[in-house]
């Protein structure tokens, strides 16, 4: 993507179905928010729930009274029982409200409208028209104003609460001339700019000069209820006489024809953009897997009303409909409190700026880009597809952050580096069937099973199997850098062939993602599947004989079942016993590393991987090296595969941490030397010797283990500032502080000499590139 695609914004935003209304507000005709009532209702905040009904209903009472429900149509509960009794949770409102929410009036407007009918139709648009601002006229032709309504019983519509509820009008800036029966239509238009019909029958004495249908009915335009003369409009019970009678249907022509109306006064299209003005299907999404049957809570009193302890017993039947699917299982998603609908405009809006701050910056880069929102959603949306187009585009343009990922990105460098890299035949061979490619985290964190598992392979595969350590280029790829992502497949790719292109055995899940869909040439096996398959060395499982572990999957393998049936058989012929956790296989979660979270944002990975490992009191076991590096971070008691295979006391192997970043990128270098020396006997990298001894104590180890800052790092500082003299010496406690910036980042340490070298007392650094 070069710039922001509108289209396509509009399309992702219209995947989120968050904002769509429940099902009982798209059925309601004037769209009550029927949870925003309910919820108001639970808390005992009737003047809430009030409020919410007189914003759409300018007559709270009568329709709390008589209104035919047809939002119960749609309530999501019927799936379930019965549906929530709505009106009656509308009436308790309106008989315990105290307060009527003020109106604000704007300027008087010069236009006047005629409306002919006091019913609830005519008395609607009178009452919305006259809050825009418009000069109104209500004619009716009884002497008392509400039509219709007056027909109801008393014990179902008592006349105290019409008298209540026609009250406010007076209120508002209405001209109201009961007993006044217009006769002619064609009388109104010298002195009125529009007129809206809603006498509630086609009255015999109104002599009408506007088209009629073969019944002999008024005919309207259904969005916009214009008639045959353009500045007529008319609706009520007028066009539906053979339907019967309709509370609610009545005060939604009344709000249709109020804005119809207003359009006309703006010049604007009568029709345009009102599909879902009425009665309409919602598309929102409510799961209701775990939703238990519960009866609708019948009232005590003769008139069916609830008591307060009752309506609070029906209102926590509603399910308050919402999706929020991809929330609930995502701690990304839930930190920034809102839902991707919201995200993917934010997102665009970030890209969109030119000068000034890109606060959706951080957003962007903490997204782990798992999949797992696209697996739960009823509408497919990727967040991690919209983070990762928009970190590619914040790179071109020259707006990504040098700090987020350049830690990773000088580890991948690293990984890839001479010190490292590595790629032979098996030796006494000169072509390889198979090359085994364990990837960077497996030769930083574990490289003895490396190792092991290449000897395993060569003793049970023929044909020559070939190594290859490195970097397969996620950090890059996950980091938008997509320029860099293909040159180092690129370089991959060429060292492949030129060991005669064998089929890859990868180790690490990212890397046997990545190769599988972006090198298409590549025949790439899970280390797990060829396992499964050749069998496992002999005294495999002596680490773990008998015990259950929680089976985490990683995240890339989502999409992978036979690669996690593989690691569930090798567990059962570990003797292992399975847990399978809530969320697992295509539903699984991600361990915080993924899309570089855990250098983005710590925080939001660290909930991630909190949640994660709080799902099961059981010994956790992974198939990826960094899942359990990192939920070992945080205490967790976890297991690699390999541990399992090539371990021999999963006691001590659970509770191991991981190593440091120092570490491990000596682990991976040792690897390397390690591997030349013992399998091909050649003399390997020999490693550079220090200049002087840096003694870092274990509480600042921590530091800069949280702050990315390695030993190398903090060696080359003192040595920059004894070479150079550019240091400073702090009088109070005598250490020396003295910085250096090898590239974006610049290093801080304070030290102090000591008899055979230096002690380091802290360390600390930032990550910017200041511009003109």
């Amino acid at each position: 993507m070069s710039g922001v695609d509108q289209k396509l914004l509009r399309q992702r935003e219209a995947k989120c179905v968050q904002e769509n209304p429940p099902g009982c507000t798209a059925a309601c005709p004037v769209h009550v928010d029927v949870r925003g009532i309910v919820n108001a209702v639970r808390k005992g905040d009737y003047a809430a729930g009030f409020a919410l009904l007189y914003r759409i209903i300018p007559f709270p009472g009568i329709i709390s009274r008589i209104c035919e429900q047809p939002c119960q149509q749609a309530c999501k509960r019927n799936e379930v029982d019965e549906p929530i009794f709505i009106r009656a949770l509308e009436k308790i409102c309106v008989d315990n409200n105290t307060t009527i929410p003020k109106i604000m009036l704007p300027l008087p407007k010069k236009q006047k409208v005629a409306i002919v009918g006091a019913g609830l139709s005519g008395l609607t648009a009178a009452v919305e028209l006259a809050r825009k601002g418009y000069q109104v006229t209500v004619f009716e032709a009884a002497d008392l104003l509400g039509g219709s309504i007056r027909k109801f019983p008393g014990n179902k519509l008592p006349l105290p609460v019409i008298e209540d509820d026609l009250a406010r009008l007076q209120k508002l800036p209405l001209t109201i001339k009961a007993a006044m029966p217009v006769t002619r239509l064609d009388s109104l238009y010298p002195d009125f700019d529009a007129v809206y019909l809603a006498t509630g029958n086609q009255a015999a004495y109104l002599q009408l000069d506007l088209q009629l249908d073969a019944a002999g009915m008024i005919i309207v335009e259904p969005l916009s209820l214009v008639t045959s003369n353009s500045k007529v409009f008319a609706g009520g019970s007028l066009r539906r006489e053979a339907n019967g009678y309709s509370a609610i249907l009545s005060i939604a022509d009344g709000k249709v024809a109020a804005i119809s109306i207003d359009r006309l006064f703006q010049n604007a299209s009568l029709t345009a953009n009102r599909d879902t003005e009425g009665p309409f299907k919602s598309t929102l999404y409510t799961n209701i897997d775990d939703v238990k049957p519960e009866p609708m809570v019948c009232a005590a009193a003769a008139d069916g009303g609830y008591t307060k302890e009752e309506a609070g017993a029906e209102a926590e039947r509603c399910l308050l409909c919402q999706c929020l699917e991809c929330v609930k299982v995502c701690e990304y998603l839930a930190h920034y409190r809102a839902y991707p609908k919201r995200y993917v405009r934010e997102i665009y809006n970030n890209l969109s700026i030119v000068m000034g701050i890109h606060h959706a910056n951080k957003m962007i880069n903490s997204c782990s880009l798992c999949g797992l929102c696209e697996q739960v959603c009823p509408q497919k949306l990727n967040m991690g597809e919209v983070c990762q187009q928009a970190r590619q585009m914040m790179v071109d343009k020259g707006k990504m952050p040098p700090s987020t990922h350049e830690f990773a990105l000088q580890d991948m460098h690293f990984s890839n580096s001479d010190r490292c890299f590595l790629a032979r035949h098996q030796p006494g061979f000169a072509t390889s069937t198979v090359v085994f490619y364990p990837g960077c985290q497996l030769a930083a964190s574990s490289p003895q099973y490396v190792s092991q598992a290449y000897q395993f392979l060569c003793e049970k595969m023929a044909g020559g199997v070939g190594l290859m350590l490195g970097c397969c280029g996620a950090p890059a790829k996950w980091a938008g850098q997509e320029q860099e992502y293909q040159e180092t497949l690129r370089q991959i790719d060429q060292n492949w062939r030129e060991l005669g292109s064998p089929r890859v055995i990868t180790a690490c899940p990212s890397c046997y993602s990545l190769f599988r869909h972006h090198v298409p040439d590549m025949a790439v096996e899970s280390l797990w599947t060829v396992l499964d398959r050749i069998g496992l060395p002999a005294g495999a499982g002596a680490a773990g004989l008998g015990q259950k572990l929680a089976i985490h999957d990683s995240c890339t393998t989502r999409d992978e079942p036979e690669l996690q049936n593989s690691v569930r058989s090798i567990m059962s012929k570990l003797g292992l016993q399975a847990e399978e956790l809530p969320l697992n296989r295509d539903t699984t979660v991600c361990c915080g590393y993924g899309g570089l979270m855990i250098y983005a944002n710590q925080e939001v990975a660290h909930k991630v991987i909190q949640r994660r490992i709080k799902e099961s009191e059981s010994d956790y076991l992974t198939y990826c090296v960094m899942c359990r590096d990192n939920f070992a971070s945080q205490g967790k008691r976890v297991l690699y595969l390999l541990d399992v295979i090539f371990g021999s006391d999963a006691n001590h192997l659970a509770a191991q941490a991981g190593p440091g970043y120092s570490a491990r990128q000596e682990n991976r270098a040792r690897l390397k030397t390690t591997l030349l020396r013992a399998v091909w006997g050649e003399p390997g990298v020999e490693e550079a010797q220090a200049k002087f001894k840096v003694t870092i104590p274990e509480d600042v180890l921590r530091v800069m283990e949280e702050r990315r800052i390695l030993v190398d790092d903090v060696t080359r500082v003192i040595d920059h500032g004894e070479t150079s003299g550019n240091k400073l010496k702090d009088p109070v406690r005598g250490h020396y502080i003295a910085y250096f910036q090898p590239a974006n980042v610049t290093y801080w340490v304070e030290y102090l000499p000591q008899d055979d070298g230096f002690v380091v007392r802290n360390a600390y650094c930032h990550r910017l590139v200041i511009t003109s």
